[in-house]
This record gives C-alpha cells, sequence and structure tokens, in this order.
C-alpha cells in the first residue's frame, strides 16, 4: 500500500543518515503521526485463578509491613494501658470521695474535677445525641469488620466493586448494634418516646446518605458518565435498606429498652452549673 510504502522509504533514509523531511499541508500545518505496536504473548504455564499471585507474592515486603504494624500496634496498647491503669486509679478515689459527699455543698476544687456533678447530666438535645451514637456504632461495626476481611485477603483484586458491595451488605448487617445502643443511651439521659428514637435510629443518618448519593448520581446520569449506579442497584439497596436494615433496627432497640438504664458513677447537681462566658466571644479583652 501507499502508507507502507511511505513508511519504508522514511525507514531506508534514516539507516542512510539521511534526515527525513516533513511537509507542510495546504493549510500550513504539519502534521506528525505517532505509532506504536503491541504484541500479546499467551502465557499457558498460569492458571485462571492464580492470574494475580505474581503481584500479591511478588515482594517480601508484606512481613516486614505487618511486623512493623503489630510492633506499633503492641506498643501504642502499652503505653495505652499503663496511662488507663494510672486514671484509673485515680478517678476510682476521687469518685469514691464525691459520691460520700452532698454534691450540693461547696468543695474547693479546680481543673476539670468542678464539673464532677455535671459531666453526666442528660443533654438537652439527647434524642438527636442518641441516634448518632447508635449509627455511629453501626458505621464503626462496618468499618472494623470490612478492614479485617481485607487484611485475610477474602477480597478479590480482580473484583472491583466487591469492597462497596461488602461494606453495603455489613452495614445493613449491622442494624441490631444501632437500636441497641441508641436505645440504652435514649433511656440512660431519661428519655420515653421509644417509638421516634428507633424511627430516628432506622431512618435519619442513611435517608440522608442515600440522598446525597441519589442526587449525585442524578448528576453522572445526565452528563452520561460509565460510573453512574444503574437504577435496578439502587433499587436494590433501597430494598436492602428497608427489608433488612429497618427491622433489625427495631429488633435491636427491643432488646436495648429492655436492658436497665445505664448507671454513672457520679451524681448530677440538681442545679447546673454555671458556665462564665468567655470574654473574647463578646469583644472584651482578657488579661493575663
Amino acid at each position: 500500500s501507499h502508507a507502507s510504502s511511505k513508511d519504508e522509504a522514511g525507514k531506508e533514509m534514516c539507516d542512510n543518515g539521511n534526515a527525513l523531511s516533513l511537509e507542510y499541508d495546504a493549510a500550513g500545518k504539519l502534521t506528525v503521526p505517532y505509532t506504536y505496536s503491541v504484541s500479546w504473548v499467551q502465557n499457558t504455564k498460569v492458571e485462571w485463578a492464580s492470574r494475580w499471585d505474581y503481584l500479591l507474592n511478588s515482594s517480601n515486603q508484606v512481613n516486614v509491613q505487618w511486623y512493623s504494624i503489630l510492633n506499633s500496634i503492641v506498643i501504642v496498647l502499652f503505653l495505652s494501658g499503663m496511662v488507663a491503669m494510672i486514671l484509673l486509679r485515680t478517678l476510682h478515689r476521687d469518685i469514691a470521695r464525691y459520691n460520700q459527699l452532698d454534691p450540693e455543698d461547696p468543695q474547693e476544687e479546680f481543673g476539670w474535677k468542678l464539673v464532677h456533678g455535671d459531666v453526666f447530666r442528660p443533654p438537652r438535645k439527647g434524642m438527636m445525641l442518641s441516634v448518632l451514637i447508635g449509627s455511629g456504632a453501626q458505621v464503626f461495626m462496618m468499618v472494623t469488620v470490612t478492614l479485617v476481611v481485607s487484611c485475610l485477603g477474602f477480597l478479590y483484586p480482580g473484583n472491583r466493586g466487591f469492597l462497596l458491595s461488602l461494606g453495603v451488605v455489613m452495614y445493613v448487617c449491622f442494624g441490631s448494634p444501632a437500636g441497641y445502643f441508641a436505645a440504652r443511651i435514649y433511656k440512660s439521659f431519661g428519655g420515653e418516646k421509644w417509638k421516634s428514637n428507633v424511627l430516628l435510629t432506622a431512618f435519619f443518618v442513611p435517608s440522608i446518605v442515600f440522598s446525597v448519593f441519589f442526587i449525585l448520581n442524578l448528576v453522572l446520569w445526565g452528563e452520561g458518565s460509565s460510573s453512574a449506579v444503574p437504577f435496578g442497584t439502587l433499587c436494590g439497596v433501597l430494598a436492602l435498606w428497608i427489608c433488612v436494615s429497618v427491622p433489625l433496627t427495631f429488633v435491636g432497640a427491643f432488646f436495648g429498652f429492655r436492658k436497665p438504664a445505664i448507671t454513672f458513677p457520679t451524681q448530677t447537681n440538681q442545679i447546673p452549673r454555671h458556665i462564665p462566658l468567655n470574654p473574647s466571644t463578646q469583644g472584651g479583652s482578657r488579661e493575663f
């Protein structure tokens, strides 16, 4: 062909040491084509099921990384345990002394000990706090199980969406801990609207996340992106949430409300302690 003859001519000029001339078109533009060729060689010695082994086991640094991680974890646990023992001994002695005294009697304290009678006072927004604590426990357990499964090597690297699918399934399955912790915290605050607590735990945080994800997915649909989640998949996730996560949340809340309320280690003062305003927020000056 004409293209192959030109390539052969250009190759002969390069082999002869002559410079290859480039010609401009009628519009005065110069077009330089870049081409490349790829040759695929089939390796029949590697089986299909073990095609990722040379990537997963090609380096010996994996053992070194695990050793460093375990070493760091042991050091952190050891130091945290020492600090926790010191704090527990100190707090146990202070708590025992506070429980023997009348909480309304004036005491000469300083620092954080000034608010020992107000630390466990039920907050004004106890409903929302308990709901967020329950949702946080659900997310924490989902992340923990997903990380453990990933570290043990059960995640298949060829399936890119398996990690996200595992996270969604784990979040749905851990609806019971969310309802349990939310119910126990709310009962400890003296709340009585248990129906509202269960409904908010089951729908508040998941509905916000699903709404934001759906809006972003609508933008991807409008742009024609291939990364947009199909409508059938969204319906499947919604069905898992309604049919699995919500009933599990009700089951966990049922057992949570049956448990006795959490007893706090110190007594709460009947009169809340006055919190002085910060002069810097009122435009004043603070003297040091």
